[in-house]
């Protein structure tokens, strides 16, 4: 069972995902940050790397002491229920540079949402994250959830 938490909402409920979704939906390719310098393709690119990483072996994985170093020092914001601050430095394979094709990574990025929803959580519960090593279902949660509506908050939808 999911244990529900007070500040993250529960990536794997159905209604949120809709929720979601919805906020995307209503993001234009226009559509200019509050804050940073991404523009809203690329901020949709950047929000693909973590359902990449927990999907697909395009990103090359950390090893030796930057693995130990991301356990140690990063892996507890992520994870945890604490909202994002706004401007924070982002790993290397997040930056995405150059133009992206707005609609694809939307339309890519709702269906790693779906995907995730329709795995649900049991399937998340001990996976191997890219970066932190097995995270439990509540952290991957709040991994998948906080980063996402950080984003979407930063870009006002």
């Amino acid at each position: 069972m999911f244990i529900k938490t007070n500040k993250v909402k529960n990536i794997f409920d159905l209604a949120v995902v809709n929720e979601l979704i919805e906020r995307i939906q209503k993001l234009q390719a226009n559509t200019m940050p509050k804050w940073g310098t991404m523009s809203a393709d690329q901020m949709l690119a950047h929000c693909n790397v973590s359902y990449e990483m927990a999907f697909e072996n395009k990103h090359k994985k950390p090893s030796g002491i930057i693995k130990l170093l991301l356990k140690l020092l990063v892996k507890k914001g992520v994870v945890n229920e604490t909202p994002y601050k706004h401007s924070l430095k982002t790993a290397p394979a997040f930056i995405i540079k150059g133009t992206k094709n707005f609609e694809e990574e939307r339309n890519r990025l709702i269906a790693y949402i779906q995907k995730t929803q329709s795995l649900g959580a049991d399937y998340f519960d001990g996976k191997i994250s890219h970066s932190f090593g097995a995270l439990n279902k509540n952290e991957w949660n709040n991994l998948f959830y906080k980063h996402l509506d950080h984003h979407l908050t930063q870009f006002g939808v």
